[in-house]
């Protein structure tokens, strides 16, 4: 602060002038102790996105940070996501399962454009559970299979769906294992272009005599996985069309091309 009325007045008068047009600098990080200054959370919660993407990601959690405590749930979904993941902050997950649970305590309704954050919320709320987190949260499989539940059918989550569906296969959860029922879950993730499904669901039928469709399932999921999950589609393929005969290899191959050419998944 200048004090000037100690000084001449010629001088004082100089120096306001002087202050009064120097040009105004911008801030360089977020001052947490003035949000007003800050804008709506949703603004923040942009130029956090925007700092994100720039790289600087330190500024982008400061910004989340401001956002998720005023209630953008976007932004407590980001940080949830980074902290689970090790995004431009130390790996967190009992931080991130934090953040995720606030974010399932929200009243979203199904079909509110903010549905997506609890559906993701809701299953990665399910992994935490189904594994535990070691000195945090002991692992509780009902408590998973609820989780799961919530997103595959209050949101249609694919993801979900296809955990149903394997928990279905194996009774975990305290669920009763069902054929039957996890075909269901799994067709449901398989039409929504879910290759994991896709691959598990193709197993499936090859394993009940369906050998044509079940390889060509197999096959058009191995080229829709992602790289994380094409070893263990393919040693299922591999291991189906070893014992396959070879008419039904040529067809299945045939028709694995017509489904990924047409984007079917049956």
């Amino acid at each position: 602060m200048f004090i000037v009325r100690h000084l001449p007045r010629s001088l004082s008068a100089a120096l306001l002038g002087t202050v009064l047009c120097l040009p105004a600098v911008p801030a360089l990080a977020f001052d947490t102790n003035a949000p007003k200054e800050k804008g709506s959370p949703w603004a923040v919660f942009q130029r956090g996105f925007d700092a994100y993407k720039s790289g600087h990601k330190d500024q982008a959690v400061e910004a989340y940070r401001y956002a998720a405590e005023n209630g953008q749930i976007g932004a407590t979904w980001k940080l949830a996501r980074m902290y689970a993941e090790g995004d431009g902050v130390t790996r967190n997950d009992y931080q991130a399962f934090k953040f995720f649970n606030e974010i399932i305590d929200q009243d979203v309704e199904p079909g509110s454009p903010e549905e997506s954050y609890v559906s993701d919320a809701l299953v990665a709320l399910g992994g935490y559970m189904r594994t535990g987190i070691p000195g945090s949260v002991d692992p509780d499989p009902a408590a998973a299979q609820e989780y799961y539940m919530r997103a595959a059918a209050n949101y249609r989550n694919a993801e979900a769906q296809y955990e149903m569906g394997k928990m279905f296969l194996t009774g975990e959860g305290g669920t009763k294992a069902s054929i039957r029922q996890a075909g269901r879950w799994l067709q449901l993730a398989a039409a929504k272009g879910h290759a994991g499904a896709q691959a598990t669901l193709g197993n499936l039928l090859f394993q009940s005599g369906k050998i044509v469709r079940g390889l060509a399932m197999m096959t058009a999921a191995l080229e829709r996985a992602a790289p994380g999950d094409r070893p263990w589609i393919r040693g299922m393929q591999e291991e189906a069309f070893a014992v396959a005969g070879e008419a039904d290899r040529r067809t299945a191959i045939a028709l694995a091309e017509d489904m990924l050419a047409k984007g079917s998944s049956q």
